[in-house]
């Protein structure tokens, strides 16, 4: 296995396009644990350590841009208003170490089911921005999953930033683990409330072959929430209107048996986090309604 060590942006590119079969590795926390499981022997690690523009953010008028690397820790200390469902989610990723050291962008390159962020960068509409020597391009988190652990980079293109919108209404995430801590999610769900569009968006992870959005289920609370005028009343959403979005949400599901846990234990719990979450969510969002309202 030969070790890649390039000190700048630019020199990373020319080694992935020289190297395209080259695994990336920044906090390795699941790299190097495939590595030590003789799960995985690449030909070539391309350290990306050096690289120190990957553990930067920027938070712009409306969106955040989060450098591949920032750790989890970096998130939930300093992302937590512009990105709560993210901070969030980070706060059940593993032990202190490995939020130290972990980043978006390893779980976006590994594209685990099971990977903590993606339920919240689903739930955000995030973009993938991700670079190769031929140029650099968007993808959205919706048409980045193409399959279990497979994702939609090009072979010598290599992931620079995520891009996300800061939230403009209560964001949420719930997971399920066998413990509280170093766990693999048993299912994830993230929620969010996008009340300038007036719409809500959802993540599942760990409970199909890719993270998935459950989109019936989004268009079915769109509609019941914009016919009753949910979002200017800032009324209590009704148990029915909850019920029927938590089924909808575990339809969404298309999960396996495994050690974890089964699959009809991973569609009831989904439900039971989608109901939650939007109890949550909507509770939160009737509070700063009426104290917006009070401050009018």
């Amino acid at each position: 296995m030969d070790f890649l060590r390039p000190a700048s942006w630019e020199e990373a590119l020319a080694a992935k396009a020289e190297h395209p079969t080259a695994v990336p590795i920044a906090g390795g926390t699941d790299v190097m644990v495939e590595i030590n499981f003789d799960h995985r022997r690449p030909e070539y690690l391309l350290d990306l350590n050096r690289i120190g523009e990957l553990s930067e953010w920027e938070a712009g008028e409306k969106s955040v841009r989060l450098g591949a690397s920032v750790p989890y820790t970096g998130i939930m200390e300093h992302l937590r208003r512009e990105l709560p469902g993210l901070a969030l989610a980070s706060h059940t990723v593993a032990s202190p170490q490995i939020r130290n050291r972990g980043g978006v962008g390893g779980n976006l390159g590994t594209a685990s089911p099971a990977g903590d962020a993606h339920p919240a960068l689903l739930a955000a509409g995030a973009e993938v921005e991700a670079e190769s020597v031929r140029g650099s391009r968007l993808i959205p988190i919706d048409d980045f999953y193409t399959g279990v652990k497979r994702n939609a980079l090009a072979p010598d293109e290599l992931i620079r930033a995520v891009h996300i919108k800061k939230a403009d209404g209560p964001q949420q995430y719930s997971k399920v683990g066998t413990r509280n801590a170093m766990v693999i999610a048993v299912c994830a769900f993230g929620l969010a409330l996008h009340p300038e569009t007036r719409t809500v968006r959802t993540g599942i992870g760990s409970a199909a072959p890719t993270p998935v959005r459950a989109r019936t289920a989004e268009e079915f609370l769109n509609a019941a929430l914009d016919e009753g005028g949910f979002w200017d009343n800032g009324k209590i959403i009704t148990p029915s209107v909850a019920k029927q979005f938590a089924a909808l949400c575990s339809g969404a599901c298309n999960p396996i048996d495994d050690v974890r846990g089964t699959a009809s234990y991973r569609r009831h719990a989904v439900a039971v986090m989608a109901r939650r979450t939007l109890t949550w969510t909507w509770e939160s969002y009737r509070g700063t309604a009426a104290r917006t309202e009070g401050v009018a």
